[in-house]
């Protein structure tokens, strides 16, 4: 069977998106790989002159991506049946479980989780003669999309804030819109909510459930229930021999503060982390020699490295949500219980360290699969009270900032509970920058050169001007900026004494920062003045981050 097909589905990012604790995102994960295991199932199965290039080791269900090529003509209709198959019978597993252990209620939902069954995914294909033609096919045929959700009855999900609310009466036939107050119902919902947190965690009925699977105080929609409801073994187990299951619990990420213990709540770390230019270096496979060969290879040895990515990251320092291959999640957190604040501060200082060596190595480790594809990363320190939607929010501007300044960096981000937050992106190669710190008596006091910049912004010395990231800007004439004191303050408070640096002369480290990051290649349409005002606000970022990360 001659051609080749290429297939995706959608909404993934929406998907992910509504999302509160770690085992949403677990879950999550779990079932777009699951989803992707059908349709490359389906493949298989629908000929044997079939086969499938991307990704690779498609037997493999845990981190299977949702882009797929297929060697060969695959039916649309066969590729939505898989999917549509796939998904309703997850949705089949979780629905009557929750039906098998909450015998004592009467339910009225089915035609609401069927909707859900029907209109939840999107699915894109294309064609073509060779591997670029079907992928810019599918690209054309994504443009147009008919997704659309599932109505509502008035109540609303807490973790989406639309979608209705799952529980035993969603579809009676006396619940009228027109009418309906939520408020009449909140007892008998309560009720339910707590009788199932309590099962899912293998206690009775009348027990108070310590929230693993589901906060009593939670409301989910349909499709957020089944993403906590597929991380429990049993349901795992109901579903299939080889689906996925959680090897560890996320109790031990805590971030809120413990009243009973006098515990203060935690800061954590999230990364988040993207091949740079995947599209382009897949087309060039596509377009070269023995493209099937050489996109299999590519996808396999991806594949690999996030697997062994998963598999090696220190268990001292957290945990990888998930590794697709070319990208992944993960959180660096201390799960040590009933810490003073006074251990907590000391215990969170030394994760800060461990994390910024990690990431000082981790572009090393990326290359280990052996392709020529850079990484970008965003890295996101978190506030206890910074909700978990904002932090996924936050990893994925810091990564997009990543690419948008020249890719092949780290961002970090540190976010504060009022939701404010302080930012600075580098290259890979000059990170150890923040390890060159001197203060004026040899020590890391950053509030040295902190306080230092902070008079100098005070008597305008210095401004941190926002500029565009474009390379058009209107204004640019507005722009009149002398980067001379910025340059000499990363002359006296930064020493090279760092591998990268060694070669250096004392004294001479911002001026080759200022050369090496926007002299050498300055973006198209940037005057100079432009040039000098982007090195203040970097060196400004710079600060700031440093003092904050060291604090």
């Amino acid at each position: 069977m001659s051609g080749y097909t290429a297939t995706t589905f959608a909404p993934v990012q929406g998907f992910i998106e509504k999302s509160r604790k770690l085992r949403d995102l677990y879950g999550a994960s779990l079932i777009l790989s699951y989803l992707s295991r059908q349709i490359t199932n389906a493949a298989e199965a629908y000929s044997k002159s079939i086969s499938v290039i991307c990704p690779g080791d498609p037997n493999n269900t845990k981190g299977l991506p949702n882009r797929i090529l297929i060697k060969g003509t695959l039916p649309e209709e066969t590729i939505r049946q898989a999917l549509l198959d796939g998904w309703g019978h997850l949705l089949t597993e979780c629905q009557d479980w929750v039906e098998e252990k909450l015998t004592n209620y009467d339910y009225h939902w089915d035609r609401e989780w069927g909707l859900w069954r029907n209109h939840s995914w999107e699915i894109f294909c294309g064609w073509g003669d060779s591997i670029p033609e079907a992928m810019y096919d599918l690209e054309r045929r994504k443009l147009a999309r008919d997704w659309s959700a599932v109505n509502w009855i008035g109540e609303s999900s807490s973790l989406s804030g639309s979608d209705a609310i799952a529980w035993n009466e969603l579809g009676s036939s006396t619940r009228n819109p027109q009418i309906l107050r939520y408020g009449d119902e909140k007892e008998k919902i309560d009720r339910f909510y707590q009788q199932l947190s309590a099962v899912l965690e293998g206690k009775g009925l009348d027990e108070t459930p310590e929230g693993k699977f589901l906060d009593p105080s939670e409301r989910v929609s349909i499709p957020e229930l089944v993403k906590r409801l597929v991380t429990h073994p049993q349901i795992a187990n109901r579903i299939s021999d080889d689906f996925p299951q959680l090897d560890r619990s996320f109790s031990d990420v805590i971030r809120l503060p413990n009243p009973e213990t006098q515990t203060p709540g935690r800061w954590t770390g999230w990364f988040m982390g993207d091949g740079d230019k995947v599209g382009e270096h897949l087309k060039q496979l596509g377009d070269g020699e023995n493209p099937d060969f050489t996109l299999k290879e590519f996808s396999e040895a991806m594949r690999n490295w996030g697997k062994q990515f998963e598999r090696d990251f220190p268990r001292k320092l957290g945990r990888v949500i998930y590794a697709g291959g070319d990208d992944f999640l993960g959180v660096v957190y201390d799960s040590t219980p009933n810490l003073t604040a006074e251990e907590l501060n000391e215990s969170t200082q030394t994760l800060k360290l461990d994390s910024w060596k990690w990431l000082q190595e981790l572009p090393v480790k990326w290359q280990e699969h052996g392709q020529n594809i850079n990484l970008s990363v965003g890295f996101v320190w978190a506030g206890q009270s910074v909700p978990q939607r904002d932090i996924l929010q936050h990893c994925r501007e810091a990564e997009k900032r990543s690419k948008k300044l020249g890719r092949n960096r780290l961002t970090l981000r540190v976010v504060f509970n009022s939701g404010q937050f302080v930012q600075w992106t580098c290259p890979w190669q000059y990170l150890s920058i923040l390890d060159c710190y001197r203060d004026r008596d040899g020590g890391q006091n950053w509030g040295h050169i902190y306080n230092d910049m902070a008079q100098l912004k005070a008597r305008h010395a210095i401004e941190n001007i926002r500029i565009s990231e474009e390379d058009e800007w209107e204004e640019e004439s507005q722009i009149n900026a002398d980067a001379s004191i910025a340059i000499a303050l990363a002359n006296i408070y930064f020493h090279p004494n760092t591998e990268t640096f060694v070669n250096l002369e004392p004294g001479t480290l911002g001026n080759f920062l200022f050369r090496e990051l926007f002299e050498a290649d300055p973006p198209p349409h940037w005057t100079y003045d432009r040039l000098q005002q982007a090195f203040i606000n970097w060196f400004d970022n710079l600060v700031s981050i440093g003092w904050h990360l060291s604090h």
